[in-house]
C-alpha cells in the first residue's frame, strides 16, 4: 500500500492476521557481465534486467511466496521510475489499523519517524491482552548513527554483517554479544554472516546458530538478506522456535541464491 493509504481491513485467508512490511520499494537495474570488472574499466554487458527491489518490498514478496498474508507500506511511483519519493511518516502510519496485523517489520530508514511508529505499536500493545499484541521487528543494515536507536525498540532486531564489521566485530556471535546491550530486555538479536550462516541471541541470552545452505550453483545473491529476514519472520510468527526459524531462514536464503529473482523459491 502506498504511503498515506489506509491499511486493508480484511484479514488473510481463514481470518489470519497479516504481516506488514514498512520501508522501501525501488527499481533495481541489474547488469550481467562475464566477470567482476576491474576498477575504472569498461565492460560489455551480457544482459540487463529491471526488477522491483527494496529491502521491505523484497521481504514482503518472499512472505507472500511462503504463504503468509502480508502487506507492504511505502511510497509508490505511478511510472516505471521516479525520483525523491518520500519515506513513510508517523502521520501516515497513524492510519494503519493495528488490529489487522500480527507482526510489523521495519526496514530502518527515517529513524525519528519510525521510532514514533514503533512507540505507537507499543502503546497499542500495552492496552491489549498478550494474544492480541503485535510483534515488531526492525532491520538495521546501514552503519548510520541515527539508525542505531531503533535497535532498542523492536522485539526482533536484524543487524547486518556490514554493521557488525563497522563496529569492529569479526563474527556474528561476537557482534551479538557486543551489541546486545542496545536492544530492549527480552528482545531477540539476529545477525547473518553470508557463507558462515547466521546466529541469534534469544530473549534469555541463549546463543543459537545455523549453518548456511549454499546452492549447487550460485546464480543471484541480490535480495538474499531480505529473503533470510522474511523467512525468519515467517517462522517466528508461526510459533516456531528460534533455532528452527534461524535454520529455515538460512535454508530459504540459500535456495534464493540458486535462482534468478524469487520465482521458485518455494
Amino acid at each position: 500500500m502506498a504511503a498515506g493509504a489506509a491499511a486493508p481491513r480484511d484479514h488473510g485467508p481463514g481470518g489470519e492476521k497479516r504481516i506488514l512490511c514498512v520501508g522501501l520499494v525501488c527499481l533495481d537495474i541489474i547488469s550481467v557481465v562475464e566477470a567482476y570488472p576491474a576498477e575504472d574499466s569498461d565492460t560489455r554487458c551480457v544482459s540487463q534486467r529491471w526488477q522491483r527491489g527494496g529491502n521491505a518490498s523484497n521481504s514482503c514478496t518472499v512472505l507472500s511466496l511462503l504463504g503468509a498474508p502480508c502487506a507492504f507500506m511505502g511510497s509508490l511511483a505511478p511510472g516505471h521510475a521516479a525520483e525523491n519519493l518520500p519515506d513513510v511518516t508517523a502521520r501516515d502510519f497513524e492510519r494503519v489499523d493495528l488490529s489487522q496485523y500480527k507482526w510489523i517489520h521495519w526496514e530502518a530508514r527515517n529513524a525519528a519517524e519510525q521510532a514514533e511508529m514503533m512507540r505507537r505499536v507499543e502503546r497499542y500493545n500495552g492496552a491489549r491482552p498478550p494474544a492480541e499484541r503485535v510483534r515488531t521487528s526492525v532491520e538495521v543494515e546501514k552503519p548510520r548513527e541515527e539508525l542505531l536507536p531503533l535497535m532498542g525498540l523492536g522485539h526482533v532486531v536484524f543487524i547486518s554483517k556490514d554493521l557488525a564489521q563497522h563496529f569492529g566485530y569479526r563474527s556474528a556471535p561476537e557482534a551479538l554479544r557486543g551489541l546486545h546491550s542496545r536492544v530492549q530486555p527480552g528482545a531477540t538479536l539476529i545477525c547473518a554472516w553470508a557463507e558462515e550462516g547466521a546466529d541469534a541471541l534469544g530473549p534469555g541470552g541463549e546463543l543459537v546458530h545455523s549453518d548456511a545452505f549454499p546452492p549447487e550453483t550460485l546464480v543471484d545473491t541480490l535480495g538474499a538478506g531480505d529473503t533470510f529476514n522474511a523467512a525468519v519472520i515467517f517462522a517466528l510468527s508461526a510459533g516456531r522456535s528460534l533455532q528452527d526459524a534461524l535454520t529455515f531462514g538460512c535454508r530459504i536464503a540459500g535456495r534464493k541464491c540458486g535462482i534468478q529473482g524469487y520465482d521458485g523459491i518455494v
